[in-house]
């Protein structure tokens, strides 16, 4: 039985059988660092190296991002879970990053011991529903190793 396309609930389910990375997407903001949570995230093209983004409408991160004409892409391994979940929540913004190992890369917040580190100047802030698409041209970029973090089915996950 297929549930109704105008159904939430059963559109969120559906896009939850799509396997995702997890990542932080952060800027710097006017009261220190912002972060949030991110599983629409993606490499948009080669020539020119381009990264996309999408954050919620109300996002403190997205406020930031947009001052900050720059943010950054931390891809997390699969011991870092709770670092997603607390980025995840509406906590206030220092709140977030107590704890969490991050140090300054070019001025943007990164997650230390992340997967990979992608540093961007913001080209393009599109709306896109109850959620904003950004773009950014790479300007740095870093690797570590390990397993990623995935999101699938409503639940964090190793990918293994």
């Amino acid at each position: 039985m297929a549930d109704s396309p105008q159904d939430p609930a059963g559109f969120r389910a559906a896009m939850g059988m799509l396997p995702t990375g997890v990542t932080i997407v952060a800027a710097a903001g006017p009261e220190g660092p912002a972060g949030a949570t991110a599983n629409a995230v993606c490499s948009l093209s080669i020539e020119p190296m381009l990264m996309l983004a999408c954050l919620d409408r109300g996002s403190r991160t997205l406020l930031a991002v947009q001052a900050a004409n720059r943010f950054g892409i931390s891809v997390l391994h699969a011991g870092q879970e709770s670092i997603a979940r607390s980025f995840a929540t509406k906590a206030p913004v220092a709140e977030k990053w107590d704890g969490v190992a991050w140090s300054q890369r070019d001025g943007i917040p990164a997650i230390d011991a992340a997967l990979a580190f992608v540093a961007c100047d913001l080209r393009d802030v599109i709306a896109g529903g109850d959620h904003v698409i950004v773009t950014g041209e790479v300007t740095g970029l870093t690797t570590g190793e390990g397993d990623p973090l995935v999101f699938h089915g409503g639940e964090y996950r190793p990918l293994g």
